[in-house]
């Protein structure tokens, strides 16, 4: 049993309390607010007027799967002997062991949203799960959360230069929409119960995103590879997400007009491509000031974990308005990678995960002083350091 107390509390969904206290109780929110009783046998971290918020949330990530300082021997993220790989899932390539995860309880992050890379065209399963544990499996919050897909040069490049397909983005488009049709195809006889039906694990996951149980999430830095995407998802009537969504700005009335998800970023970046020559952390706040759902995201480990509210604090700069910046790293991820039930607000029932700052958390002068993981002080920063 835990209690915050004598905290300014950012609650994300339910306003800001100015002087208030949480308790959390078996991993899980049990009270909040100016005025609770706190239990004598309750451990108290007195806060002394520093801020609280949710634990923030990275909804696209790669940590634990592409490890810190490991070279080949530590990327499980992209099974490049295919470019269509629906049947991999991330969960079998994840190392709780890795340093990232550290880095991100250091810097607040408590659920992040890991995926397999973007060499493939179909890359995977992919999960949310919290940064604190020692056996994957009981990390995990929601598996899975939807399937990896790539537009753009990865593809291309990965498999061009193979002299293999794709070469070409109108390849790339082709193979996507074959292996849909595949998957439809397989569904449509599963459903009837047709006898010449069999099993396979590819189009089995990838008949997932045909029924929408999870959605497909494309990786897709250009406007016309967003474009491309939005067509088609459109033609297949997917639900879907456009991740990094680098030339946003660009496009940010089609997207809006989608109802598409946006996870933009990594906004703290070199412009290593050539489709990120036009990266911008302005671009969250224009899809944001347009009507659209943001989250914005580090691509860990092309940006280290704790960074997330850095590159948050840039994105304001430019023009995201505080409080979408808030929710981009709370209850926006939590909504698009669908664990919204369990993570990013601070309410009664709630996973108690939550973070102490010693002032704006998007400052960069500003120190994580505690994160908290169901109820568990899980870092807490030594004086000093």
């Amino acid at each position: 049993m835990l209690v915050i107390k004598n905290a300014k509390i950012y609650t994300v969904t339910n306003g800001v309390i100015e002087q208030g206290s949480v308790l959390v109780q078996d991993g899980k929110i049990a009270a909040i607010g100016a005025g609770i009783d706190i239990p004598a046998e309750a451990k108290v971290y007195d806060a002394q007027g520093a801020i609280v918020t949710p634990g923030l949330i990275d909804a696209h990530t790669h940590v634990g799967g592409w490890e810190e300082g490991l070279g080949w021997e530590g990327n499980d993220i992209n099974e490049t002997s295919n470019p269509v790989t629906p049947h991999v899932s991330i969960l079998d390539g994840i190392n709780p062991a890795d340093v990232g995860f550290a880095d991100a309880r250091q810097g607040g992050v408590t659920t992040v949203q890991t995926m397999p890379g973007s060499a493939n065209l179909i890359g995977g399963l992919m999960l949310a799960m919290k940064t604190s544990g020692d056996i994957v499996d009981e990390m995990v919050i929601k598996y899975p959360t939807g399937m990896k897909a790539a537009l753009g040069e990865n593809p291309k490049r990965n498999y061009g230069n193979q002299g293999k397909a794709p070469a070409t983005r109108m390849g790339s488009a082709a193979l996507v929409r074959e292996a849909l049709l595949k998957a439809k195809q397989y569904n449509e006889k599963k459903e009837r119960g047709d006898k010449d039906w069999k099993f396979d694990l590819k189009l089995e996951n990838l008949a997932k995103v045909i029924r929408k149980e999870i959605p497909l999430r494309i990786h897709a830095h250009r406007a016309d590879d967003i474009l491309t995407a939005i067509r088609i998802g459109k033609e297949f009537d997917l639900d879907f997400t456009i991740e990094h969504c680098t030339e946003g700005h660009k496009v940010a009335d089609v997207i809006v007009k989608n109802k598409i998800s946006a996870c933009v970023g990594p906004a703290v970046w070199q412009r290593a491509k050539v489709e990120t020559r036009e990266l911008s952390p302005a671009t969250a706040g224009v899809i944001a000031r347009a009507g659209g759902k943001v989250a914005i995201i580090t691509d860990h480990n092309i940006v280290p974990q704790h960074y997330l509210r850095i590159a948050t604090g840039l994105c304001i700069r430019e023009g995201l308005p505080e409080e979408e910046a808030l929710k981009a790293v709370t209850i926006n991820a939590a909504e698009i990678i669908g664990v919204a039930g369990r993570v990013g607000s601070l309410e009664v029932g709630k996973d108690g995960d939550l973070v102490v700052w010693s002032g704006d958390p998007f400052e960069p002068l500003t120190h994580c002083l505690l994160t908290v993981i169901d109820g568990n002080i899980v870092y807490q920063r030594e004086e000093g350091r």
